[in-house]
């Protein structure tokens, strides 16, 4: 692994159930597998509601969820007002493109928190029921059609530790030929 980036900390959110939004706290507890300690996306294996209907053993690659604070500025251009933990992320970034890193990219988040990035979020239909329009504003499309996913990434928790605001993060890119992120 290569350390070659640097951002910080915007916010910290969880959530004891499974809302859409996540309430932004003054930190948070990030627990070697298993996430954000409290939150209920947190456990080994998925939590998300419709993964585990599907099959309730597979493991969880979304323990947490995390969204860069430009993916937010960029909306208010758009006419939208999101805030950091209303789009259901435990940490928001800012100062890194989560979205270009690479599967397998450790994140050093505060003083001794190390996730890595498992995938893409994909958002589900519940974000237009936020504020209508928003799913395609956040999966718009390329010329050739091609979906675009700009809510986030996932990952599991490597080392665990308190995150809060204004912590820093540090990205160490793995070592050779880089696998894009896909959904997760």
């Amino acid at each position: 692994m290569t350390a070659a980036i640097r951002g910080s900390v915007m916010s910290v959110s969880m959530s004891a159930s499974h809302d859409f939004t996540k309430e932004p706290v003054a930190s948070i507890l990030l627990v070697e597998g298993s996430g954000v300690q409290g939150d209920a996306h947190a456990g080994a294996t998925v939590q998300h509601l419709s993964r585990v209907r599907a099959d309730p053993s597979q493991p969880n690659l979304r323990q947490v969820h995390l969204i860069q604070a430009e993916l937010f500025d960029d909306l208010a251009h758009r006419g939208f007002r999101v805030s950091p933990g209303d789009l259901g992320e435990n940490i928001t970034t800012r100062g890194i493109d989560l979205l270009g890193l690479p599967v397998g990219a450790l994140l050093r988040v505060g003083p001794d928190a190390l996730v890595e990035v498992t995938g893409l979020r994909n958002p589900c239909w519940q974000i237009d029921h936020f504020q209508a329009g928003l799913l395609k504003a956040v999966l718009p499309r390329d010329d050739a059609g091609n979906v675009i996913r700009r809510a986030g990434v996932m990952g599991v928790v490597v080392r665990g530790g308190a995150v809060s605001p204004d912590d820093a993060v540090d990205v160490d890119l793995p070592i050779g030929r880089h696998r894009r992120l896909e959904r997760v």
